[in-house]
């Protein structure tokens, strides 16, 4: 009895050894078919935390030239702002749509009046990179601390300047950058950026005011998204969005408000209303599932300026180029989903 009872023994821990031996090959198998099937992006659930640099210029008066600074980078912070699954780490500011004082002054506005929880602001770069002699900033430097501590997204919707100053400085911090959020780039030097129809071309003026921060970006080969020309295009803010978006609360007041001089500027040339730019890119942040993008190469090439008319082979710029022959991978935002509108409209309501 006592035989048949080890013998027994003996043939259950065969059977469980082969078992489970089984079980280990089959588990292995799965395994290696589900790293196969892994999807390129995954949703990642939860707070982001991001970091804002940002050029404000709302309600602000152009300098050295008639008219009003764009609106957009309002639209950018305050959906930020609203968002539930998004924690601003600080915000910084920087020359570009208009002067790096006026920036700064309005960013520490938008931090007093209308966040409940204050965010700290700090000033920037008020030039290009100078490769000669690289300076930093309060802007710089306070990236570079808040990233030592915990990786971030960047949402950088003026020049890159404040970026690439860093990544010269700091290049060990490139590995804390989640990613990089801009608002750049165009598939081709002819894809103009059509303003109304009249017949004004617009300047890809974040990448035109520093090319050499964008190719600090694409060197060090941070993960880069870019929400062009194309994309924002394809979305319209008219008058009766403002109408309705002054009705919110103060903040979205203010900026509807500010909102009217540059409507009519747009209006002026032909156009419903106007682009809000980098909105795309706030929104990417937010809820990547909204914007349809594709995995890209990006590169600078120097080109004919397609802003100046009757360019007869005399003024060159560099453009940002976006394909599949060759450069630095990016991603490469260029559509929305269907009913994006009224989601975007949604995210200033709370």
């Amino acid at each position: 009895m006592i035989q048949k009872i080890k013998l027994f023994g003996i043939l259950l821990t065969i059977a469980m050894f082969t078992s489970c031996n089984s079980k280990d090959k089959k588990t292995n198998i799965q395994t290696e078919i589900k790293k196969e099937e892994v999807p390129i992006e995954v949703k990642v659930e939860g707070t982001k935390k991001v970091w804002i640099d940002a050029d404000l210029a709302v309600g602000m008066k152009n300098i050295n030239r008639p008219g009003y600074s764009d609106v957009d980078d309002g639209y950018a912070v305050l959906q930020l702002l609203n968002a539930d699954n998004i924690e601003i780490i600080g915000m910084s500011t920087v020359f570009g749509n208009n002067s790096i004082e006026n920036a700064f002054t309005i960013g520490n506005y938008i931090n007093t009046e209308f966040i409940d929880q204050k965010i700290p602001v700090f000033k920037g770069a008020g030039k290009p990179i100078d490769s000669n002699n690289v300076m930093t900033s309060d802007a710089v430097e306070a990236l570079a601390s808040a990233l030592k501590k915990e990786r971030l997204t960047i949402l950088a919707i003026g020049p890159a300047t404040n970026i690439g100053v860093l990544l010269l400085k700091y290049p060990d911090l490139k590995s804390q950058i989640i990613e990089v959020v801009l608002v750049a780039g165009r598939r081709t030097a002819k894809d103009h950026f059509n303003i109304g129809t009249k017949g004004v071309i617009a300047k890809d003026l974040n990448f035109d005011l520093d090319n050499a921060a964008f190719q600090v970006l694409l060197d060090n080969e941070v993960p880069v998204v870019l929400c062009p020309f194309e994309i924002s295009s394809k979305v319209w803010i008219e008058q009766q969005d403002l109408d309705t978006l002054k009705t919110i609360n103060p903040a979205m007041k203010w900026l509807a408000t500010a909102s009217q001089p540059w409507i009519e500027q747009w209006t002026g040339q032909g156009a419903t209303g106007f682009n809000p730019f980098d909105a795309l890119a706030s929104h990417y942040i937010i809820a990547p599932e909204d914007i349809v993008s594709e995995p890209l190469l990006a590169r600078l090439e120097l080109h004919l300026d397609d802003t100046i008319k009757e360019n007869k082979n005399q003024v060159f710029k560099q453009y940002l180029l976006c394909d599949e022959t060759k450069g630095t991978p990016v991603k490469y935002c260029f559509d929305v989903v269907p009913g994006y509108h009224q989601k975007l409209i949604a995210s200033y309501k709370k």
